[in-house]
């Protein structure tokens, strides 16, 4: 465990960020796979159930598969307490190391609106099977009962209502705080970048703008910021959507505008017929859910890799 009670003072100088209102960023998306099933006409026999598709290991799990990944990986990963300044409770974070002999940038992952879920400790494994020091914070740390975080709550309903309750401001800080603690690890190489889905893609577009010295950003399904907040964009940014996502997808073309216009990297890909959560959802949409995330993850460690290359050597 270790401290940053003497980061205290820089928690005050994280600027709060102007982003779309989380309940309009994600309406919708917390039933998107937990819809009932349409009655079905009775048969004489039902047709055989269709095979079951053989996990890429390219990719992190999908979200059936998380727990069995998490379960059978050689590598090193535990639960964190970090210590908030002002503070008598924890943030609790996911941490992966990879298995190398050198020293290792950090990838900050930043989970879905449903909290650190075990996908998101899933991505973070994955992420550190290529090499990285993967930190997966639960932003709902102590906002649980008793204290609690993502994993004291009763459902994924409940996750969601903290998580639309989180104040940008507040969330920023604590990344901050994160960012942090990872850079007095041994093991880090003093590289660090951010990936983040649906709410955490948001948030990972944040953290880019709040953050001037972060490597780089990735992107996941998120919303785009305003045209205020992305004058203040230093880091590059790598975006990835759905075509299917036009709630998301409609605020990309904007921010590129602006961003083209200051000559700021802002690289995105759209994926045919994929739809929102594609990387968790990797057996949906016929086949566009499980070629989007081939893609779209081959290019996120791509990008990750040039980002935090160590340029010391």
């Amino acid at each position: 465990m270790r401290t940053l009670a003497a980061f205290a003072s820089a928690l005050l100088l994280v600027p709060a960020l102007a982003f779309a209102q989380a309940g309009d960023e994600h309406a919708g998306h917390e039933g998107h796979d937990h819809g009932a099933m349409a009655p079905q006409a009775p048969a004489a026999a039902a047709p055989a159930a269709p095979a079951a598709t053989a996990r890429d290991p390219k990719l992190p799990a999908d979200e059936a598969g998380a727990k069995g990944v998490l379960e059978s990986s050689p590598r090193h990963g535990e639960f964190e307490d970090i210590a908030v300044p002002g503070s008598d409770v924890p943030l609790r974070a996911w941490v992966v190391y990879p298995e190398r002999r050198d020293k290792a940038p950090v990838v900050i992952v930043i989970h879905e609106i449903f909290g650190l879920t075990d996908w998101i400790r899933g991505v973070t494994d994955q992420l550190a099977k290529e090499g990285f020091i993967a930190v997966a914070p639960d932003l709902l740390s102590g906002l649980g009962p008793n204290g609690g975080g993502t994993e004291s709550l009763p459902g994924r309903d409940e996750a969601v209502k903290l998580v639309r309750g989180l104040k940008p401001d507040t969330t920023q800080a604590r990344l901050a705080l994160v960012r942090r603690w990872a850079s007095t690890l041994p093991a880090a190489n003093g590289r660090c970048a951010s990936v983040g889905f649906c709410w955490g893609g948001t948030t990972s577009f944040g953290f880019a703008i709040s953050q001037p010295t972060l490597d780089g950003a990735v992107v996941y399904y998120g919303g785009s910021p305003d045209s205020a907040s992305l004058q203040r964009l230093t880091p590059p940014v790598l975006g990835l959507y759905g075509e299917d996502d036009a709630r998301v997808v409609a605020t990309v073309e904007p921010a590129k505008r602006v961003l083209a216009a200051r000559k700021q990297p802002f690289e995105t890909h759209l994926y045919a017929g994929a739809g929102h959560g594609f990387l968790r959802q990797q057996a949906d949409r016929e086949g566009a859910n499980r070629a989007a995330s081939q893609q779209a993850w081959q290019r996120t460690i791509e990008f990750l890799r040039e980002k935090t290359k160590d340029k010391r050597r």
